[in-house]
């Protein structure tokens, strides 16, 4: 037998936890339909969630100017720096599709530098092509 008769040494008591706080974790709770000062019902910090509307239309423009239409890359570039420039200022609203516009914008940028190098080498195949037929 062991040492203790009626003694449970394998369990710990531990105290009961407190009773909840009714008004709340952080103090008095204002009537439904008001907001404490300082509170905002909205997520993140405080300013209003707003998608611009132009964002998805820049990045499927962006996107097609890369894969298929290389002529809508600086209609995408254009409309992002615009959106861009309204966006900077408007600094009182968050807004969840800046990173589409910024991506449509990168992808109008890369298609419009590759737009003016085919077009800058086809007319240079123009130029030497014209000089070498006069040539000959």
């Amino acid at each position: 037998m062991s040492g203790c008769e009626g003694c449970d040494t394998g369990r710990v008591s531990m105290p009961p936890p407190p009773p909840p706080n009714p008004s709340g974790p952080w103090g008095q709770q204002p009537p439904s339909g008001q907001y404490q000062q300082g509170y905002s019902p909205y997520a993140g910090y405080g300013l209003p969630q707003v998608e611009h509307p132009n964002g998805t239309t820049i990045l499927v423009l962006g996107i097609l100017s890369l894969l298929a239409c290389g002529i809508l890359g600086p209609f995408a570039w254009k409309m992002s720096n615009d959106a861009l420039r309204e966006m900077n200022a408007n600094p009182g609203v968050n807004y969840v599709n800046r990173g589409n516009i910024t991506a449509g914008r990168i992808c109008g940028i890369i298609s419009s530098v590759l737009l003016i190098i085919a077009v800058a080498g086809i007319l240079l195949l123009i130029i030497f092509g014209a000089a070498f037929s006069i040539n000959t």
